[in-house]
């Protein structure tokens, strides 16, 4: 039986400002990547999503970005090594922490956003990176964007880990995701999102925009929770999957 993870970035609200339907996708989706306050999210915004999560079975992950609420993470920034290693070892553990206070815990982790795909690029970054979280929690599954240079990350510490793709981005043929700026970065179309997951989880292959077929190691899909559409996305996707045959499940993490 074929089998894959669905899961969605969230946690993303500050204070009174709200950010995306996350009661809505925690009833869809399989694994949660919770923002950790770097890029966005506060106390109670974590512990509350923690708490939904928990409820509704969903698997939780810790989703540390750059310290940049005002960007949201999106933007590349240069931070001394040593410092970006600290914030993430911070973000973390504020991540782990939480969860063992709601009485569960951090089964993941996901880098968020600019920081991400600056990783996907560097793998020294993503070694580096990847190694300072797991100084916090050595058990945690890494998720990675398959292909890139932090699956060479992982491979390479030896740890736990799991392939990522997505549902609502377009890719470059090195399998890096086209730059948000460009037209037909972010893909809106639910349909058009569903039916391209079957075709790459079949295919074990990321399918880029240029034509590419890139073998890839498919253990979860991910959309985002900040798009007015990630809802109907997450619907349609696991519709889709469904409908040919392939069951969602959280993933248990490739050892090499």
């Amino acid at each position: 039986m074929q089998t894959v993870d669905l899961n969605a970035d969230m946690g993303e609200s500050f204070g009174p400002w709200r950010m995306g339907n996350d009661a809505a996708l925690l009833k869809i989706i399989s694994s949660a990547n919770i923002a950790c306050g770097g890029h966005a999210g506060d106390a109670d915004v974590m512990a509350a999503t923690m708490t939904l999560a928990r409820d509704n079975s969903v698997g939780i992950g810790a989703h540390p970005g750059f310290m940049d609420i005002a960007g949201f993470g999106r933007n590349r920034m240069t931070v001394p090594r040593g410092t970006l290693q600290n914030q993430v070892r911070y973000q973390v553990a504020a991540s782990v922490g939480m969860a063992r206070s709601l009485g569960t815990s951090v089964r993941h982790l996901k880098l968020h956003g600019a920081l991400a795909n600056m990783a996907s690029e560097d793998e020294t970054l993503a070694h580096d990176l990847y190694e300072a979280a797991l100084s916090v929690a050595p058990d945690l599954i890494v998720m990675v964007l398959t292909a890139t240079a932090q699956q060479k990350a992982v491979q390479s510490l030896g740890c736990k880990w799991a392939g990522e793709i997505f549902a609502d981005r377009a890719y470059n043929d090195d399998a890096t995701l086209v730059d948000r700026s460009k037209p037909g970065a972010v893909i809106h179309d639910a349909a058009l999102a569903g039916n391209r997951m079957v075709a790459m989880v079949k295919a074990g292959a990321i399918l880029t925009e240029g034509g590419v077929s890139i073998p890839a190691a498919i253990d979860t899909i991910c959309l985002h929770g900040d798009t007015p559409e990630a809802v109907d996305i997450a619907r349609a996707v696991k519709t889709a999957l469904q409908d040919a045959g392939i069951t969602l499940k959280c993933f248990d993490g490739r050892s090499s």
